[in-house]
């Protein structure tokens, strides 16, 4: 039943991908922790396989429509793999434990969900899948670099394919049309995830089998979520798919609510022990 409800919720990331051009990896990190019981570090890199593929496959659809722009996805995509490698370098510090990534994945997952949520309250203009207000400046490919780098970091260190922050960067920054910026958003995504990979790659244990069940579930989901991007306006699902997101990263952070206790010191053990031996004797 774990392994149908895993596989079920990974079409579901698929969907996502395909239809809103992100949003796969902030589920598929908590269904490889919390479904398929996962150890956090190998998720992530699982994640970074899975979603990678999954990302690439999709944009697939996205060129044939021509809705992908080469030089701006080059560009952006080069910043963003520099910031993921060294990000999952990072990652395998033995400072950045399990519980600090958990709950950096959920403040980021919050920080999406809010962002969608306010995203599906603007009105929606021409045939943009989702609005955008317009380039705020003429000439800001510096400005694209540098979120680049901050969203591949991000991406290495704790699995988000960073898709709620690519496309507005594209389209605000790049100055590109909202339905290209989805599916340059694809392109990205599996760069970034490519390079995050590599910067795992010798620290972790990864379960292939599942990997590859997991990315033919999803690839069949994103095929389904780019058909219905001809049919289903993608705003109609950001506020509840952002209500979605803000009620897994409450649930991520109460997981992880021990990362805010202090740990007993060998001194503290000790005087429990002493306390519990004497409590025995009497």
């Amino acid at each position: 039943m774990t392994w149908i409800i895993g596989h079920l919720l990974a079409i579901g990331i698929g969907i996502s991908l395909g239809l809103l051009g992100g949003g796969g990896s902030v589920l598929a990190l908590p269904v490889l922790v919390y479904v398929m019981g996962i150890a956090p570090k190998n998720a992530i890199a699982m994640t970074l396989v899975i979603v990678g593929t999954v990302s690439l496959l999709g944009s697939i659809s996205h060129w044939r429509a021509g809705n992908i722009q080469w030089k701006t996805g080059y560009i952006f995509g080069a910043a963003t793999m520099l910031g993921a490698f060294f990000g999952a370098r990072l990652a395998t510090l033995p400072f950045i434990t399990d519980n600090i990534q958990m709950l950096l994945f959920a403040l980021l997952m919050l920080v999406a969900s809010i962002i969608m949520i306010q995203r599906s309250t603007r009105t929606q203009k021409s045939d943009d899948t989702i609005p955008y207000p317009p380039p705020v400046c003429k000439y800001c490919w510096l400005w694209l670099m540098s979120e680049g780098i901050i969203v591949g970091g991000l991406t290495g260190l704790v699995g988000v394919g960073g898709g709620f922050a690519i496309i507005p960067a594209l389209v605000l920054l790049g100055k590109v049309p909202m339905k290209a910026a989805i599916g340059t958003s694809l392109f990205i995504i599996a760069m970034n995830a490519i390079a995050g990979f590599l910067g795992y790659l010798g620290h972790v244990t990864l379960d292939w089998n599942l990997i590859f069940s997991f990315i033919l579930a999803a690839s069949g989901g994103t095929l389904l979520g780019a058909y219905l991007t001809r049919f289903v306006p993608a705003a109609r699902l950001q506020k509840s798919f952002g209500y979605f997101l803000l009620a897994v990263a409450a649930f991520v952070l109460f997981q992880n609510r021990g990362v805010f206790s202090p740990k007993p010191t060998a001194s503290t053990k000790l005087n429990l022990q002493m306390n519990a031996s004497v409590r025995d004797t009497f």
